[in-house]
């Protein structure tokens, strides 16, 4: 196997990860589900600090928070990945 490109790496999971994003948003609004599973879904996404439903700024500073945590997780997969390949 071969090294992994953090650069590479990074800008394929923020794509997947802004794809999945836009998709759970619009699965707030899906009118045929629950009045609970709405909540559930609702009360999720408001444990990122600042977000609120009905919000353009609020789904942007989401997106935002997304790029960051993944970031933080390619950084760390491709570090994990890549360090493995090391011999002493």
């Amino acid at each position: 196997m071969e090294q992994l490109s953090l650069k590479s790496y990074g800008w394929k999971c923020v794509f997947g990860a802004e794809v999945i994003y836009i998709l759970c948003i619009i699965g707030g609004f899906l009118p045929w589900r629950t009045e609970a599973g709405i909540q559930l879904h609702h009360a999720f996404f408001e444990t990122l600090p600042g977000f609120t439903w009905f919000s353009f700024d609020s789904f942007v500073l989401g997106a935002i928070y997304m790029f960051v945590f993944v970031w933080i997780f390619a950084w760390y997969y491709v570090w994990m990945h890549n360090s493995s390949f090391i011999k002493k």
